[in-house]
């Protein structure tokens, strides 16, 4: 590359020297002759030539100086997108606990009749969250079989066995678990009950049924179901969900209603436990 820029520069040299001189002799001429207008061309063109080449080199050269600089900062603009991603991602899930647990507060505010044990769901009991959840409470927080899990949203289930420290929440969506409900409507005015149970129909979704209800019932799409409170284990008034369909049951006489539950029971993080304040055994209680 040097041998070849010495020669460019060399030839430039000659032709310049010779362009000089034929400047100086025909310069009190009008016209220039023939062959120096040959020359002049000629040594343009290789000028042309010569210093556009020598611009690429000089413009190859710098990208091949400035190139581990550039890579440098690409390295870092890249790490600095990663950097404010995760904490993007951060900020959004911090962002959704705060909502979760103001959610919550507001709840026990409404709900002050009852005291109520904050809880963290730490796994699956069994294969999947319809086998129960794990929590991070038991025996030493003063968690008892048979307390009932809720959430800010609504009724998720009840413990069904408690550990040391841990403890396994079995959900309404489990067609083991079984709650009073009621009809919340001005049609039926709370008088219309019967049992809520899990219920997956055709399409696999988890939502539940509240069977037992009279064929004459009111009940309605929209309607809301709640815990009636029948029983002593569940407190009265806890969302259950809304109903979506009713079947008619003329055989039995009765109505069911299917509900799809206000808890997404495979979102859950946390739960709080129902506390009575009138401290009682809860595994003497029938349900």
């Amino acid at each position: 590359m040097t041998f070849l820029k010495n020669k460019l520069a060399v030839t430039i040299i000659v032709l310049s020297v010779s362009f000089l001189v034929l400047i100086g002799y025909s310069v009190k001429r009008e016209k220039v002759s023939f062959v120096e207008n040959g020359v002049g061309v000629t040594l343009n063109s290789v000028q042309k030539v010569v210093y556009s080449a020598g611009a690429n080199i000089k413009e190859f050269g710098s990208f091949i100086i400035h190139f581990s600089e550039i890579k440098k900062e690409n390295e870092e603009l890249k790490a600095r997108n990663d950097e404010l991603e995760t904490k993007a991602l951060e900020y959004d899930a911090l962002k959704s606990e705060n909502e979760r647990l103001s959610e919550n507060l507001k709840f026990k505010d409404e709900r002050s009749e009852y005291d109520y044990l904050g809880c963290r769901i730490i796994g699956n009991a069994g294969g999947n969250y319809l086998d129960g959840f794990t929590i991070d409470r038991g025996i030493k927080d003063g968690v008892k079989k048979g307390m009932v899990a809720v959430t800010s949203k609504g009724l998720v289930g009840q413990v069904t066995a408690v550990a040391s420290n841990w403890a396994i929440i079995q959900s309404l969506s489990n067609e083991n678990i079984a709650v009073s409900g009621m009809v919340n409507s001005q049609e039926t005015s709370g008088n219309d009950s019967g049992m809520v149970r899990g219920y997956k129909d055709s399409e696999n979704r988890l939502l539940a049924k509240l069977y037992y209800l009279p064929l004459d019932s009111k009940v309605k799409k929209g309607d809301e179901i709640l815990t009636s409170g029948l029983g002593g284990l569940y407190p009265k008034g806890i969302r259950i969900g809304k109903v979506l369909d009713i079947e008619e049951d003329k055989g039995k006489i009765m109505k069911n209603a299917v509900i799809e539950p206000y808890v997404e029971f495979n979102k859950l993080q946390e739960v709080m436990l129902v506390v009575p304040k009138n401290i009682r055994d809860l595994n003497e209680i029938k349900y």
